[in-house]
């Protein structure tokens, strides 16, 4: 299946977003407020390249998921060494601590970056989600995060995937949850 064109697809995405009926993102995504844009794994840089030249950085945070990433590993090299030694049969959990223990991981940064966007009144515009593989964390864990789910902006997404009969296979390989977004392929 070949998808839109990347300019099309992310002006249809700012079209939705700067509309005045953003209900219409809310009623498509079962009450979330996130943007999937579906892209072919080989074409992300055209998508990317279009987010660049397209979103205007005065309304719109670019959020690298791949400088992140790298970030959050260079500054935690000690800590995270230590942590794949004690969670070997769970090293997902060095990125994503479970639910209520209190410690610095990936997601934990990237909902930050996400909420220091939304209060600089800014959509959040997630790129190269492609670094969260085998991470532990999943769109849904972003989408349903209560900051994204109670922000005034939505969440944009650009999410490599293929897309297989009704099925979306984030880089071709894992289910995505299409529960708490609207859809653009």
């Amino acid at each position: 299946m070949l998808l839109n064109d990347p300019s099309h697809t992310i002006i249809e995405a700012k079209r939705l977003v700067e509309s005045d009926s953003r209900s219409e993102i809310r009623l498509n995504a079962n009450g979330g407020n996130s943007i999937l844009i579906v892209c072919e794994p080989i074409r992300e840089f055209e998508y990317i390249a279009a987010i660049n030249n397209l979103l205007n950085p005065e309304n719109f945070e670019i959020i690298d998921l791949n400088a992140c990433l790298i970030d959050f590993v260079s500054n935690h090299k000690e800590e995270l060494v230590e942590l794949y030694d004690l969670l070997q049969s769970a090293t997902h959990e060095i990125f994503r601590a479970p639910a209520g223990e209190e410690s610095t991981d990936l997601f934990k940064t990237i909902i930050s970056l996400i909420q220091n966007a939304l209060q600089e009144n800014k959509v959040p515009v997630l790129i190269n989600t492609g670094a969260l593989f085998g991470t532990g964390i999943h769109n849904i864990h972003i989408m349903e995060n209560e900051v994204v789910m109670n922000a005034a902006l939505p969440l944009l997404i650009l999410y490599p995937a293929t897309v297989d009969h009704e099925q979306i296979l984030f880089l071709g390989k894992y289910p995505a949850s299409k529960y708490r977004c609207m859809i653009i392929q």
